[in-house]
């Protein structure tokens, strides 16, 4: 069958276009051949077009359509268009293709108001923004033919213009002037609209405004000030300002009262014929209200009442009547220990609701004695921007709580002044490493365990204390092995410090045992102390009754010297007595000799003593000479019976100096 390009087609025509104008169009194609492609053309009944087909030797050389009805968009914007294509076949086989023609608009059509006269009243003195008339014109074109703007005549008067506006686009006529019936009493207005086509149609329309008279000469108002600004301790009655009052009209439009704003402390007194006097009637507080704006009305006794108003500016001056506040009366700080020196730590603010040099605040400490030193070795007070500052680092240790007051005063006079209360904590920072307590301190600690005790006996308890606070001052307590100690059978309590046996001990335990217990605490760092602990294990039945706990190297001594000290007091004896009795020979002898020339002498005493002296004495006594505490004494006494025999002086000195010499006996334990 015939086909047409595209199935449907769109043409834009101007109404404008003349009768006869032909619009071109693509025909339709046919795939046969012969008579079978011969084509033809038929258009649906249509008044404003005609189809028009041009041939030559039987073939169509172009289609087109012809306007035969001048167009109007106004009657019809669009026109709807069928073409049929039949080839020449047998059967007849047909395509078609729709064609939509849109009329394009022409500005041929002029703006048109509803009325060409419009008669308004206006009252006289009517507000500016006041709508005088709405005038309104229609036009049937469309798109830029169809906006209007509304303008003045060009030989409207300056006076017009200036008191009336005309907005272009929606044509409202509005007061922009003062409208005063005793100027003029009416006006006439040309409006002009104009449309936007090419060229541009216009009509106009005439405005008639009479100007309604009313009662319009308002109240005028002079105020002279006479004490400004008013102190705002001033008595009231005190005279604030004076104000004059007039109208031009006459009769009642003329006669004036006098009115303020409400809630105000001033009132008006007529002092005489239209004039007032402006009077303080309450107290004033500058700080609740430091500034009146007093309004005076004015107002005439016309129909229409009319009225004026005046404003006076009363400023009320500051008395210090206000001390500086201080938001709360008591403030907590928190401050870690150790701060550098002159850190900021808080600032104080006070606020004085009076103004100028009374609300000029400056602050100080009140000074007192912090234990034995004064409050201003610790803190400092800008005296400007009220800052604290910490002169010194705080050490929570020395001082848990710093209270004190700063003091915030005014610059008025007299100065008015309040104080504030500041307590400062002093937070706690792991500073002290816990600290043994007892023999552990600084060394270590030796003790016995018999092997027979049961699992859970307590050897002894790791005392330490921190000189910190809360979780910086909770100690725990671990015990660690020793290189190459292996399994120990001690446990130590976590928090307790209590060592004890975590089984029954047997003879595989070694019999000293190095134990290292590591104190921490729970700060951040954690600080740590070490404890010592040497323990020795024993049979039952060689457990000493002195008491267990002594210096290790003391007891590493006794274990290693217990044989020694047996062989050295055998040998220690055996000289003694081989010296005693080499001296009683010699004294003998001497005696002997003596005899014959003197009677009978003093008995002597001679003595060992473990601090290693012996000692001649000329008494009949025995004198025991010990060492310094159990088990420690190791003496040997001497008594022995001898003839008195006379000694010379310088003979007996002779030997006490010949015999004297030091022996050193070790402490054993039998």
């Amino acid at each position: 069958p015939p086909v047409f390009p595209a199935a449907s087609k769109n043409l834009f025509i101007s109404e404008s276009r003349q009768l006869g104008s032909r619009f071109s169009l693509e025909g339709a194609s046919d795939a046969d051949i012969g008579t079978n492609s011969l084509l033809s053309y038929s258009l649906n009944s249509s008044e404003y077009f005609s189809l028009d087909v041009k041939r030559k030797d039987e073939e169509i050389r172009s289609l087109g359509l012809v306007l035969k009805k001048l167009l109007n968009r106004e009657d019809i914007s669009e026109h709807h268009l069928l073409i049929t294509a039949v080839d020449g076949g047998k059967p007849e086989l047909t395509g078609s293709t729709q064609v939509k023609i849109t009329v394009l608009d022409v500005n041929d059509n002029a703006p048109a108001f509803e009325k060409t006269l419009y008669k308004v009243r206006l009252p006289e003195n009517a507000p500016n923004g006041t709508v005088v008339v709405d005038v309104d014109a229609t036009d049937l074109d469309e798109g830029v033919n169809k906006d209007i703007v509304y303008s003045f005549h060009p030989d409207m008067s300056a006076e017009i213009l200036s008191k009336f506006h005309l907005d272009p686009v929606n044509g409202y006529i509005t007061v922009k002037g003062n409208i005063d019936f005793e100027e003029t009493k009416s006006f006439e207005i040309q409006i002009e609209a104009a449309d936007q086509g090419t060229p541009p149609m216009t009509d106009h329309c005439t405005v008639l405004v009479e100007i309604v008279d009313l009662n319009d000469n308002a109240p005028e108002l002079v105020i002279k000030s006479l004490s400004l600004p008013v102190l705002e301790s001033s008595a009231p009655g005190t005279v604030i300002a004076l104000i004059s009052v007039s109208d031009r009209d006459s009769g009642a439009n003329g006669q004036v009262t006098c009115s303020l704003s409400p809630q105000v402390p001033f009132k008006l007194v007529s002092s005489f014929k239209d004039y007032y006097s402006l009077v303080l009637d309450s107290p004033l507080d500058r700080e609740t209200i430091a500034n009146y704006d007093v309004v005076v009305t004015a107002r005439d006794g016309g129909s229409l009442s009319l009225w004026a108003t005046a404003s006076v500016s009363v400023e009320v001056a500051d008395v210090n009547d206000n001390a500086p506040l201080f938001a709360q009366p008591e403030y907590t700080v928190f401050v870690k220990e150790n701060n550098p020196p002159g850190t900021h730590i808080f600032t104080v603010f006070a606020v004085d609701a009076d103004a100028q040099e009374n609300a000029l605040v400056s602050y100080s400490l009140v000074e007192r004695r912090v234990g034995e030193r004064l409050l201003s070795s610790y803190v400092s007070v800008h005296a400007e921007s009220g800052k604290v500052f910490a002169l010194q680092p705080l050490d929570h240790e020395e001082l848990e709580l710093l209270q004190f007051q700063v003091s915030a005063r005014d610059a008025g006079v007299p100065a008015l002044g309040s104080n504030v209360t500041l307590q400062v904590f002093v937070l706690d920072e792991n500073d002290n490493a816990p600290t043994l307590l007892g023999p552990q301190a600084g060394s270590a600690v030796s003790e016995l365990v018999s092997r027979t005790v049961s699992s859970g006996h307590v050897v002894t308890k790791v005392r330490a204390v921190d000189a910190d606070s809360g979780y910086n001052a909770w100690l725990s307590y671990e015990l660690q092995s020793a290189a190459g100690s292996g399994r120990l059978p001690f446990r130590v309590g976590l928090y307790t410090g209590e060592i004890s046996t975590t089984r029954v001990l047997d003879e595989t335990d070694a019999p000293r045992q190095r134990l290292l217990v590591l104190v921490r605490d729970h700060g951040e760092p954690v600080l740590t102390a070490t404890a010592t602990l040497l323990v020795s294990l024993v049979e039952s039945g060689h457990m000493p009754n002195t008491p267990s706990r002594a210096l290790v190297d003391s007891a590493g001594r006794e274990a290693s010297l217990v044989d020694i000290n047996v062989y050295l007091i055998i040998a220690i004896c055996a000289v003694s007595s081989l010296l005693v009795l080499t001296l009683l020979l010699y004294v003998a002898l001497r005696c002997s000799t003596a005899l014959a020339e003197g009677g009978p002498g003093k008995p002597m005493l001679v003595c060992s003593s473990a601090v290693g002296t012996w000692s001649y004495s000329q008494q009949r006594r025995q004198r025991v000479c010990s060492g310094e505490g159990p088990p420690k004494t190791d003496l040997m006494a001497f008594s022995p019976s001898l003839t008195p025999c006379p000694v010379n002086q310088d003979k007996e000195d002779k030997l006490v100096g010949d015999i004297d010499f030091s022996v050193k006996v070790s402490k054993f334990s039998p």
